[in-house]
């Protein structure tokens, strides 16, 4: 009774071992041959993207998105071929999908945010861009934030979905940056006389451009003042360096011609100092 018992599960095992050999096999050589035409694919598009001149964050990130989403094809083949059932299987993974983007409906948008910097690029590493209030140069582009360095040596990381639902300004864009000066003159001064001596006080500061000549012009009068602005260019990386210098040629300057200055505690005129 034994030994009959022993027949059925050989034959039983035979039957299953002839019937899931081929498959076997098929899916062993779909899993080889696979994976090397995805090394191929993947290796393509990463030449593409390089060619089209995609960010150089973003080409490994899409690489690597296009290598997990085929090798996922090849494994559902194989999946198929073994007899699998999928229903299931791709049921509990549109319920944690969903799951998933709902706990993380902030960082998706900073993704997607991300995406869109890297590929549009309204600005680049190393760019001066000003953005609500935070002005800086940017030192790193990521998928989900934007790191921004201050004058003052401080790290913004600013949320990519913040850089997109706002205004950005990039000065670097131009290849230069114009100077927002506000300088004072008393009402009864020359103002020929007065610019003629900023922009001479201008002319010897060495960062400043020649191309395009720096403008001054009278901006708006107070009870004490005209209020005077001075929009010298320079390159972006010498937005500071060039905005201290400017400012204390122009003292200088209004020191050595004795151009006086209302003080705000009255009308009377006092000389400026050294």
């Amino acid at each position: 009774m034994e030994w009959v018992k022993i027949n059925e599960y050989l034959q039983i095992a035979m039957d299953k071992a002839v019937f899931y050999f081929p498959k076997i096999v098929l899916a062993g050589i779909i899993f080889w041959l696979g994976f090397k035409v995805v090394r191929k694919l993947v290796h393509w598009v990463s030449a593409a993207l390089k060619r089209t001149g995609f960010s150089e964050t973003l080409r490994p990130f899409l690489s690597s998105t296009v290598s997990v989403l085929l090798k996922g094809a090849v494994l559902f083949i194989i999946a198929s071929i073994l007899g699998a059932d999928l229903t299931g299987l791709f049921a509990i993974l549109a319920a944690a999908g969903f799951a998933v983007g709902m706990a993380l409906q902030g960082s998706l948008g900073n993704f997607a945010s991300g995406i869109l910097i890297l590929t549009l690029r309204p600005y680049k590493m190393g760019d001066w861009i000003q953005l609500e209030e935070k002005f800086g140069r940017v030192v790193e582009i990521g998928i989900f934030s934007t790191d921004v360095l201050t004058p003052g040596n401080k790290i913004l990381i600013i949320p990519n979905s913040m850089v997109t639902e706002s205004v950005v300004t990039n000065y670097s864009e131009k290849g230069m940056i114009r100077l927002e000066l506000e300088v004072t003159m008393p009402y009864d001064e020359s103002f020929p006389k007065v610019k003629e001596i900023i922009a001479q006080a201008l002319r010897d500061v060495p960062k400043i451009l020649t191309s395009p000549t720096p403008e001054i012009g009278i901006h708006n009068f107070d009870s004490h003042n005209v209020q005077l602005i001075v929009r010298p260019f320079v390159l972006p990386d010498d937005f500071w360096e060039v905005t201290f210098e400017a400012n204390k040629a122009i003292k200088n300057a209004f020191s050595a011609h004795q151009i006086k200055v209302a003080y705000s505690e009255g009308v009377e005129m006092g000389m400026i100092g050294e």
